[in-house]
């Protein structure tokens, strides 16, 4: 059984911000074929910004509601446009997923996974195959809840969902574009893979690095 507290959660922003920096790049190139090509500069902006907002704090005496919802509003104020509000809206609810608790077991990590693919969804009123981040984040979340109740622990409900992740991401190269600025572009979309289905792996990814390697 794996136990998370705060210090740790503040690592998982630290990892992920590196992982968005290393990953940047990729993910302006992949976003300027179907948009602005500015995602990757977004996600290393609203991640670097969590990650130093969540290391100001006390984390002896803050509680991971506490630091998620720290991220959340450091996330918007960094990138006010896009997914600025998506992830604030994630963390915000990741928040209220583990409210009142000092550390995190298996369940309630998941729970607070689950709740973060949940924010996204219902502040971009996305669904699966409308090629947007859910595509990546929506399997995610629903093989890591699925694996955590067959008996896996944390590290293997986190693997389960990088695979659903990146399987998710794959699938929306055969999808025509629904939502955002990509939509514009109809069958010009297809054969491409929507940028943030791929920073939501790169996102599950570090996370399931940090809190269970």
């Amino acid at each position: 059984m794996t136990t998370i507290d705060t210090a740790r959660l503040a690592s998982m922003f630290a990892a992920i911000a590196d992982a968005m920096s290393a990953d940047r790049d990729r993910l302006c190139a992949l976003d300027g074929i179907i948009g602005d090509a500015d995602h990757g500069i977004a996600m290393e902006l609203g991640f670097s910004a969590a990650r130093d907002a969540v290391a100001a704090l006390d984390t002896g005496a803050t509680n991971p509601t506490t630091l998620l919802n720290t991220a959340a509003k450091s996330f918007l104020n960094a990138v006010g446009a896009s997914s600025g509000p998506l992830y604030a809206t994630a963390f915000m609810r990741g928040a209220a997923a583990v409210k009142g608790k000092a550390t995190l077991d298996d369940a309630d990590a998941v729970a607070m996974f689950q709740a973060i693919a949940k924010g996204i969804q219902d502040r971009g009123k996305a669904e699966p195959g409308e090629k947007t981040m859910m595509d990546a984040w929506a399997p995610a979340a629903q093989a890591a809840g699925e694996a955590l109740a067959s008996g896996k622990g944390l590290a293997g409900s986190l693997e389960a969902a990088v695979q659903a992740a990146k399987a998710g991401a794959e699938a929306t190269k055969a999808m025509i574009a629904t939502k955002g600025r990509a939509s514009r572009l109809g069958e010009r979309s297809l054969g491409h893979m929507d940028p943030g289905a791929a920073s939501a792996v790169t996102v599950i990814e570090a996370m399931r690095v940090a809190l269970t390697d």
